[in-house]
């Protein structure tokens, strides 16, 4: 029988070790997804441009993001399994740079839907990769911490998107500045400068070398049927644990795709006029969402019960629900800092879910976990949430009512997310059997 390469109680890399590797990581993280939410805060000026409606502008954002994210999540999940997952963030890292390059120079609709589509493959695809990379870079019990630094990457591209990107539409919108290339747009300017700004920020990627994996079976792969089945066979968990995990990023996908259409439409501001305050607030609230994520899992690791690894998830969840309301308040910093509450518990929740799948299931299927739930997450949370809040809002009174249509929407999905980490809880395996690798049989 083969024998396990790595099992519980021995030594892996130390994050101290691994700290420039993941430093790496975290920046062609950030710089990912500053390019995939950064169309977020320059949504209305495309809108103008093309001639867009609500709806167009909902798919443009949520769906181009869904459908790559259904049809390719599983199989790049089965690939970081199998393959160089260095090599793919490569791969991924172009796509994205490409992806933004083409949402710059897209003359009508449909080549935008394909622009924002490339930035979504490359993105998420990029992120599974970096929490397979992470988990083997360090040892089961400082993983909280070492997915702590590749998610603070996340939060600063996030928060970029929205201040680096309102500063560089307002830079090129002043008078006098010429555009970055002859006739584009502020808006087109911007995305391209974002994109040559991505080219530069992945190139260290270059000096990455593949991890040894921790946790697995010396002597091969398991067949697909059985990695399949092991997936399954752990579905009492898993399921419970997408629901809540997928409602958060439902709640999330759309805070962050309507949040400046809001804050234009309800107060009257340009995105030059908020986008500064917008991001600071966006990166405190991932930063600090990392730093109590990252230590709340290890907290809830060490306690020993079963599930406890998931109490810092549940906690967030039920703070997601009244901060989901933030597009009702009155004011526009009241608006914006409620917002940042929501991102933090989601930020929160999405650490401690990556935790979770590192540590509680075999180095086997976490690529494949993690594929499938970026699937599912990305055809409910994109593909759905941001088209619904514009349906929703057709009938309170159309375009005027799409902060009460977020709202409404907002608090069901993360009323849903609550129920799915306390039953995920409940029905969570024992940590000590599952860090070990699969003891089955190999193709």
């Amino acid at each position: 029988m083969p024998q396990p390469l790595t099992v519980e109680g021995a030594e892996g890399p130390s994050l101290k070790s691994s700290l420039p590797a993941l430093l790496i990581l975290a920046v062609a993280i950030c710089a990912g997804f500053t390019t995939m939410v950064s169309f977020g805060i320059m949504a209305e000026s495309a809108k103008a441009e093309l001639g867009l409606s609500d709806e167009a502008l909902g798919a443009i954002q949520g769906v181009s993001a869904a459908v790559p994210l259904v049809l390719l999540s599983i199989p790049i999940g089965i690939l970081v399994d199998r393959a160089s997952r260095v090599r793919m963030l490569l791969v991924f890292s172009l796509v994205w740079t490409i992806g933004t390059f083409l949402t710059a120079l897209a003359p009508e609709a449909w080549s935008l839907f394909g622009g924002r589509m490339m930035t979504g493959i490359g993105a998420t695809g990029a992120l599974t990769a970096c929490l397979s990379l992470t988990a083997d870079l360090c040892r089961p019990a400082e993983r909280g911490k070492g997915l702590l630094i590749v998610t603070l990457g996340k939060s600063l591209g996030q928060a970029a998107a929205f201040s680096l990107t309102g500063w560089l539409i307002g830079y090129y919108a002043a008078s006098g500045v010429a555009p970055l290339l002859g006739g584009l747009s502020p808006w087109r300017s911007s995305q391209l400068a974002l994109g040559i700004g991505s080219a530069l920020l992945v190139l260290p990627l270059f000096l990455l070398r593949e991890p040894a994996r921790q946790e697995v079976e010396q002597g091969g792969k398991p067949a697909m049927r059985v990695v399949f089945g092991e997936l399954w066979s752990r579905r009492a968990f898993l399921l419970p644990l997408f629901v809540g995990q997928t409602g958060v990023v439902m709640a999330d996908a759309a805070a962050g795709i309507w949040a400046a259409p809001i804050i234009e439409r309800q107060f009257g501001l340009r995105p030059a006029e908020f986008s500064g305050l917008l991001g600071t607030i966006i990166l405190v609230s991932g930063l600090a969402g990392a730093l109590i994520g990252g230590l709340a899992a290890d907290w809830g690791s060490k306690t020993g019960r079963r599930g406890g690894l998931l109490l810092g998830a549940l906690i967030a969840a039920v703070v997601g629900v009244p901060a989901a309301l933030f597009p009702l308040l009155p004011t526009a910093t009241g608006t914006m800092l409620v917002l940042g509450l929501l991102i933090l518990a989601g930020t929160v929740t999405g650490l401690v879910t990556s935790v979770a799948l590192t540590v509680l299931l075999p180095n086997e299927i976490r690529g494949l976990s993690i594929g499938a739930f970026i699937s599912v997450a990305g055809l409910i949370g994109f593909g759905i949430a941001p088209p619904l809040v514009a349906i929703v809002s057709k009938p309170l009174g159309g375009e005027s009512a799409l902060g009460l249509a977020q709202g409404l929407v907002g608090v069901l999905v993360s009323l849903m997310s609550v129920w799915g980490f306390w039953l995920a809880m409940r029905r969570a395996p024992d940590e000590a059997t599952s860090r070990k690798g699969l003891d089955l049989p190999l193709r």
